[in-house]
């Protein structure tokens, strides 16, 4: 059964409240259903495969990997060769990522099911010792897996180009950036559904003005 991340109206009339041009766009863009993967390591694995690929190609090769594993654990992976994970459209680098972590799971080295009861901060910084997962990976992972509450990611291109849409910003510093997060605080994960939504056209007609911007220049 798909499951989806959790919020109410508790979450949405605190950003409401809080921010009236985003407040607009809850009205407008309505209720958004985000798929999660609550099996940590799957989610993992489901990042690492997703790694500089179109997301067509990324939902292809991971319902592959679901139809031939089923349920996705460290121990099933360990069960199959390099040659075999690469069948499903994986590259080398990344079979060997995935595989490196599932070792590390099972030898004990990595307790993934203690990132629960670590801050965000602590979360990512354990993530980030994993081969082929930086921030924005540990990022998606608190998000679409363990659920947190207020994950809005820097690194996220297209976190910045709804913020750029919404706000009608050029350009999203670090600064400009932390106002935002500041503002959504503490239920920032719902404001990043909301700006992943407006950046893939959920509003008609609204402009990424950093991209006018390069075409007039």
């Amino acid at each position: 059964m798909t499951e989806y991340f959790q919020y109410g109206e508790k979450e949405l009339a605190y950003l409401k409240q809080r921010d009236k041009r985003l407040s607009e766009i809850i009205d407008k863009v309505g209720w958004v259903k985000r798929r999660v993967i609550p099996n940590l390591f799957a989610a993992l694995v489901h990042s690492i495969v997703g790694q500089q690929i179109s997301t067509k190609a990324h939902e292809t090769i991971w319902q592959r990997i679901q139809s031939s594993l089923g349920e996705i654990t460290p121990q099933r992976v360990t069960s199959l060769t390099d040659e075999e994970l690469q069948r499903f459209g994986i590259s080398f680098k990344k079979v060997t990522y995935i595989k490196r972590a599932a070792t590390k799971i099972l030898n004990g080295e990595f307790d993934i099911h203690g990132l629960y009861d670590k801050t965000d901060e602590e979360v990512i910084e354990c993530l980030s010792k994993l081969d082929g997962i930086g921030i924005w990976s540990a990022e998606m992972l608190m998000l679409f897996s363990m659920q947190r509450p207020d994950i809005l990611s820097y690194s996220d291109l297209a976190i910045q180009r709804g913020l750029r849409m919404v706000y009608h910003h050029r350009d999203i510093t670090r600064n400009l950036f932390e106002k935002y997060r500041r503002r959504y605080s503490p239920y920032s994960s719902v404001a990043s559904l909301y700006l992943w939504a407006v950046a893939g056209g959920a509003i008609e007609g609204m402009k990424d003005y950093a991209t006018t911007k390069k075409k007039r220049s």
